[in-house]
């Protein structure tokens, strides 16, 4: 009896598992199926996007869905000083290019995860001026913002509102008008010395009533204590030189704005998180995608926040729609290899950069660059060299008083110092550009190092 009941059971757990295979066989054929049905309308646009995305350009250059076209076929936009019929042609006289912070130097990875971070947009896709709750935030993009911040370590952004705007730029420019609107007098908008020019020109621009920008800082006195109403720009770390920044202005009346655009483990050392009142921050500097015009600060005043969102409102009624689901799906592609994949991939080649240029600068005594001391970093747990985003370049010999123009000289275009509220002996070069850049960059200096006579030997 009992060996009946053995077989019976034998049976119908062969029988159950058979039927389960079945049904997990069938249902995986009719997925596959229903999955080529929804597929159908989006076939033709992905075959758009590969059929753009392979042409070769030589590898100096690429062809996009929305550029140069030939019989409505795209074609290449070649990179700075490369053309011909298969854009391989090398321009020798063509300059290095080294003023524009365009952050191409990323271009390789995204290539490297192009399945991971395509996304592929329905002609209907929020089409509504907000999202369901009636906001102009993806509260899901917001989510993975917090998230990425967490594992990068470098700001804490639990208790604190976030605000989206057209990349940093509009953030800083609402941040003023916020921290200013309910002030008894006019504030007096500031930025130490080096200070990216930014502030300048798009605070004189939207100069009105409640502020304006003043030249002379009440910054130049470390220990000034003031009454008057003063708003801080400060660059943390900062635009041109890489340093991590305090602020300088003291007193009850000060308000702070702190631009972290480069606080990121490729840029720099993350001693410890952020936590200031007012902290903005940009996709661009974070994977790259300058074209996208995503930013977004983070809030502790829930009036500050309420007066940037009026700003946003009035300005723009939210950001792109498409900018956010493109973010969503970059930022789910880091989180994939929780920002160790991408942060170690661009720490590398900005601190290869900058070892390279480095000890090119080390052979000359006409020019030196600013010095990084090694640092402890929270996100790798050790201590890492520098990787900054710009070479501070300066001109050693007395007679080179425009260092600019003696890199023009050499075919080199960076960006004069006047242009960071210091004489002209300091120039910017970028190291975020593409790798033709950055190598035409390396030759160039190269050999206006070697010309010197008292030059060193690589």
């Amino acid at each position: 009896m009992a060996n009946k009941k053995r077989t019976f059971c034998y049976s119908l757990c062969l029988l159950t598992s058979l039927a389960l295979n079945l049904f997990f066989i069938t249902n995986l054929y009719l997925d596959n199926k229903l999955n080529k049905q929804k597929l159908s309308w989006s076939r033709e646009a992905a075959a758009e996007a590969e059929a753009a995305a392979i042409i070769s350009c030589s590898g100096h250059g690429r062809a996009y869905l929305d550029g140069l076209a030939v019989d409505g076929k795209p074609i290449c936009e070649c990179n700075t000083c490369y053309g011909g019929h298969d854009y391989s042609v090398f321009s020798p006289d063509c300059a290095a290019d080294a003023d524009s912070g365009d952050p191409l130097f990323l271009e390789p990875f995204w290539m490297q995860h192009a399945a991971k971070s395509a996304v592929l947009i329905a002609g209907w896709h929020r089409m509504s001026y907000t999202f369901y709750d009636q906001s102009f935030i993806s509260q899901e993009l917001e989510n993975h913002i917090r998230r990425v911040h967490s594992i990068a370590r470098n700001a804490i952004t639990k208790g604190k509102y976030i605000v989206f705007g057209g990349g940093s730029t509009q953030l800083l420019s609402a941040a003023v008008y916020a921290l200013s609107m309910n002030l008894s007098s006019p504030a007096s908008v500031v930025a130490a010395p080096l200070a990216y020019p930014l502030y300048e020109t798009q605070t004189n621009y939207f100069q009105n009533n409640h502020f304006k920008f003043n030249e002379d800082a009440l910054l130049l006195n470390n220990s000034s204590y003031t009454t008057s109403n003063v708003i801080e720009f400060v660059t943390s770390p900062n635009n041109p030189d890489g340093k991590l920044r305090e602020p300088v202005s003291r007193g009850p009346s000060v308000r702070v704005i702190y631009d972290h655009a480069y606080y990121w483990p490729h840029f720099t050392a993350i001693p410890a998180p952020a936590d200031e009142d007012v902290m903005i921050f940009t996709i661009s500097k974070l994977t790259g995608h300058a074209g996208s015009r995503l930013g977004w600060a983070f809030v502790k005043d829930e009036d500050i926040y309420q007066n940037m969102m009026s700003y946003i409102s009035v300005a723009e009624m939210g950001i792109s729609r498409e900018a956010q689901v493109r973010a969503l799906k970059l930022m789910k592609t880091i989180l994939q290899g929780n920002g160790l994949e991408i942060f170690d991939f661009a720490y590398k080649k900005m601190a290869d950069r900058w070892e390279k240029l480095s000890r090119i600068i080390s052979l000359s005594k006409r020019f030196s660059i600013q010095q990084i001391p090694p640092q402890f970093c929270n996100f790798f747990e050790k201590v890492r060299g520098p990787s900054p985003a710009y070479a501070w370049m300066k001109c050693e010999r007395e007679e080179d008083t425009n260092c600019n123009q003696v890199l023009q000289a050499a075919n080199i275009i960076g960006r004069e110092g006047t242009r960071f509220n210091v004489e002209d002996r300091y120039v910017r070069l970028s190291l975020l550009k593409s790798d033709d850049d950055f190598n035409l960059l390396l030759h160039r200096l190269y050999k206006l190092v070697t010309l010197e006579d008292d030059a060193k030997t690589m």
